[in-house]
């Protein structure tokens, strides 16, 4: 059968797997997950290595046919979504009697699929890029110093696929080019030398970008860029097309209102279970490579917040800038908060905002903390913080914290009576805190970087820190 659109979103929302909701998941999440599959049969679980801190490596097997293709996700620590799309796709294989089963019949007498899902579970423990030895693993192709690049590598050199699926997450921050509109999935077939010379291997590439491409255009329209295309002679997936297999990057990236990549999620599952079909049938080769080269590539001109034509005070003058603002999230135990920061100041016209506020006769106001101390969490509220940011203070001290109260959804900040120091300055790296106000009064409060509407009702989406 010859899936469509539709048939791709159905076959994910009867497959989504719910244990995966949250991209902050662990290694011990998915253990329970893998164990299911390996007891139900349907896909042949292997354990393949270890990392360094211990933690077990495990490649799934679907299929028999002649054509290998290898997949692997979450080699960078905090790139978690392709992670939870293969766990997708593994429920998709373990299906029956739901209309797909000739596709999957297809598939496993074509193809041979190997997975390595969380390549890196030591960077996921921490959520952070790099391995517990520091090493970008998709730097360490040609060194191989850990483990885990060691391993990859190996099972390149075992299982010889004709295909290779490099799974990763791209920031939040791309654009298609002359929009605001979020890159959601970016794609390469990677150069495997400084020329970006095209060769058989990846004009293959190449062509089943261009089906990906198809198929995702419908799922989200315009929103399908290329990932930079610069050779990278350490990288993984530049030295697997090297050695003569068909590589595509699929970098997941943002969509409005996604913040846990649900929707890129889904994007991931129907790229591949179309790309397995295209190279099932071969029908991939119908495509031509100039139609890779329309696919614009990303830029780089996103902003979390970016408020225009701001009038503010400098040594006396007022000047009318824009403001971008930039939401770094930092980790806190297994949780985090986001850390708002003063990202530019200037002329950014070119530029967008997932916040976009055109600021025109709007001026900025710096914070106030509330210097009466509140006892405890339970004496604040929203009432409360609201009547407070209306009257331009945006830090508040309590008293009593406990540990279990360090991160909190009060769109406020939070101070102890050890730590008063609050900045009021605006300045490049500084904390993005103050007021915009129209003729004294107070229009927009910005909160650790977030912006609240102060003419509208208070929305709870606020992951904040107490200082």
């Amino acid at each position: 059968m010859k899936l469509v659109k539709n048939d791709l979103i159905k076959a994910f929302s009867l497959y989504e797997e719910r244990a995966l909701m949250h991209r902050r998941f662990k290694h011990g999440d998915i253990l329970p997950l893998l164990e299911n599959i390996r007891s139900a049969g349907y896909l042949a679980v292997t354990e393949i290595g270890q990392s360094s801190e211990g933690r077990s490596i495990y490649r799934l097997q679907y299929g028999q046919g002649p054509i290998k293709i290898l997949l692997w996700s979450q080699m960078h620590g905090d790139e978690p979504t392709a992670t939870m799309a293969l766990f997708d796709l593994f429920n998709f294989f373990g299906g029956k009697d739901d209309g797909f089963d000739a596709y999957r019949n297809e598939i496993a007498s074509k193809l041979t699929l190997y997975f390595i899902p969380m390549l890196n579970p030591d960077g996921t423990e921490r959520f952070q890029r790099r391995t517990a030895m520091n090493v970008d693993m998709n730097r360490d192709a040609r060194a191989t110093a850990t483990v885990e690049g060691a391993l990859l590598k190996e099972q390149g050199m075992l299982l010889k696929p004709d295909f290779a699926f490099n799974l990763h997450n791209q920031n939040n921050y791309y654009n298609i080019p002359g929009t605001n509109t979020p890159v959601a999935i970016s794609l390469l077939a990677p150069a495997y030398d400084y020329a970006r010379n095209i060769n058989a291997t990846r004009a293959d590439a190449m062509r089943v970008i261009v089906g990906i491409n198809k198929i995702l255009q419908e799922v989200v329209p315009d929103a399908v860029a290329k990932y930079d295309d610069e050779h990278t002679p350490r990288g993984f997936g530049d030295n697997f097309q090297k050695w003569g297999v068909r590589t595509v990057l699929i970098e997941s990236g943002a969509y409005v209102g996604d913040s846990e990549k649900m929707m890129v999620r889904k994007c991931n599952f129907v790229a591949l279970l179309k790309a397995f079909e295209e190279i099932a049938d071969q029908s991939f080769e119908q495509y031509s490579i100039t139609d890779y080269d329309t696919i614009p590539f990303n830029d780089e001109k996103l902003h979390d917040v970016l408020l225009r034509n701001l009038t503010i005070e400098q040594d006396g003058t007022q000047i009318v800038v824009d403001i971008a603002i930039r939401q770094n999230e930092k980790t806190i135990g297994s949780d985090y908060c986001v850390v708002g920061v003063i990202e530019d100041i200037g002329d950014l016209q070119d530029f967008y905002g997932y916040v976009d506020i055109d600021a025109a006769g709007m001026a900025f106001a710096p914070a106030k903390i509330y210097l009466e101390p509140f006892a405890s969490f339970a004496d604040l509220d929203d009432t409360i913080v609201m009547g407070l940011l209306n009257k331009g203070y945006a830090a508040v001290i309590i008293d009593k914290i406990n540990p279990d109260e360090l991160l909190h959804r009060f769109p406020i900040r939070v101070l102890t009576k050890k730590n008063v120091d609050f900045s009021q300055r605006l300045v490049l790296g500084n904390a993005a805190d103050f007021f915009l106000h129209r003729k004294g009064k107070i229009m927009y409060a910005l909160i650790n970087g977030y912006v609240i509407d102060l003419t509208k009702s208070l929305q709870r989406h606020y992951k904040n820190q107490v200082l």
